[in-house]
């Protein structure tokens, strides 16, 4: 098994150490363990799924970006990201971005893996077509996301889960927001990927 083999699990590893280091002493513990539920899920399907489809080494690396920006966010909250709040009191803004920046890199990174999967898994033929596609999926599953939280912090009925986990920072708009934010950051990898002639 020679290195390009070898990437995936790599990344898998430096994954779960980031994650467990981030683990310790989350600032808020049920929020950590709310963030974290959709996570393990998805590693583990990654993991399940991988003896019949592999993505390519590219789009492993864009999925082990996101997850970390994730796992980063589930140990401060979305609210509370340090570098954030830097910038919020320097630039008197009214909330902390790290979520929005998140839902955008969300539709930027995610384009790809979801590409490769229209054009090898359902056969959708390459190119524009696929692309537009992909867009729409990540349209669509940024939106059923935002169903599915909403539906949990309901469900769950607790004010630290409504205030650190929805994330809303007073923003009645928030989940139409972050949804838009992801539909654009997938239109921009889509742009990118068509000056990049990817077929």
């Amino acid at each position: 098994m020679n290195w390009k083999e070898k990437y995936p699990i790599i990344l898998l590893i430096i994954y779960l150490i980031i994650w467990i280091i981030l683990a310790i002493a989350p600032k808020y513990r049920s929020v950590w363990i709310d963030e974290n539920i959709l996570t393990v899920l998805f590693v583990v399907l990654l993991i399940v799924s991988y003896r019949w489809f592999k993505f390519s080494n590219f789009s492993y690396s864009l999925l082990f970006i996101f997850m970390v920006l994730h796992a980063i966010g589930g140990h401060y909250s979305y609210n509370d990201n340090p570098l954030f709040d830097f910038l919020q009191n320097m630039f008197e803004m009214r909330r902390n971005h790290y979520d929005r920046v998140v839902h955008f890199l969300f539709g930027v990174l995610f384009f790809l893996p979801i590409y490769e999967m229209l054009t090898r898994i359902f056969k959708v033929p390459k190119g524009w077509r696929a692309s537009i596609l992909c867009c729409f999926v990540i349209l669509g599953v940024k939106a059923g996301f935002e169903i599915l939280e909403y539906a949990y912090v309901v469900i769950r009925n607790n004010s630290l889960i409504v205030t650190n986990y929805l994330g809303e920072q007073g923003d009645s708009l928030d989940a139409i927001k972050d949804i838009a934010l992801g539909f654009i950051g997938a239109i921009i990898s889509l742009i990118f990927m068509s000056l990049r002639r990817i077929k």
